[in-house]
């Protein structure tokens, strides 16, 4: 029986490490769920998830040279295409919002200087002197940002060495 990726295969639980579980395909063939895939959600131990011997449906994910067969758990399950579903809620800091950043501040161009461009007409227009201004100032916070955030690090651009 040649396995081939991409083939929805029945198995039962042969072998569970911190990492994942090794499920027995019959024919003397077993792969290895990673523990990635077993859930769509996060899965601190998998034990909690699996058990030896439990009957599972994998998805062959991948077949190495060497005989190495990569399963998934989670993808042999069916689905609703336009439908997600999360096991946790936002991530920290996110307020679940489409266009939310999960707590960082966007990046607007100009910082929102340019709202006079398109009034014709209107005196707020600003010259390229000011505009300037605003933008090496706006690069110079966040260069210093950058740096602020990178300097105590290892391997940041030579940071304090005393």
């Amino acid at each position: 029986m040649a396995i081939e990726v991409g083939e929805k295969l029945q198995g039962k639980v042969s072998g569970i490490t911190n990492f994942g579980a090794f499920v027995d395909l019959g024919d003397r063939k077993t792969g290895l769920v990673h523990i990635s895939e077993v859930s769509d959600g996060y899965v601190k131990d998998i034990n909690e998830v699996l058990k030896v011997g439990d009957e599972v449906t994998v998805v062959v994910t991948s077949v190495g040279n060497d005989g190495k067969i990569g399963l998934s758990i989670r993808k042999a399950q069916d689905k609703p295409q336009g439908k997600r579903d999360f096991a946790k809620g936002p991530h920290k800091g996110s307020t679940g919002r489409p266009n939310d950043r999960g707590g960082k501040k966007p990046y607007n161009r100009g910082s929102g200087q340019h709202q006079g461009r398109n009034n014709f007409g209107n005196d707020t227009k600003q010259d390229f002197d000011s505009l300037m201004s605003s933008f090496m100032k706006d690069s110079d916070d966040r260069l210093s940002s950058l740096r602020r955030n990178t300097e105590g690090k290892r391997g940041g651009r030579g940071g304090r060495r005393n």
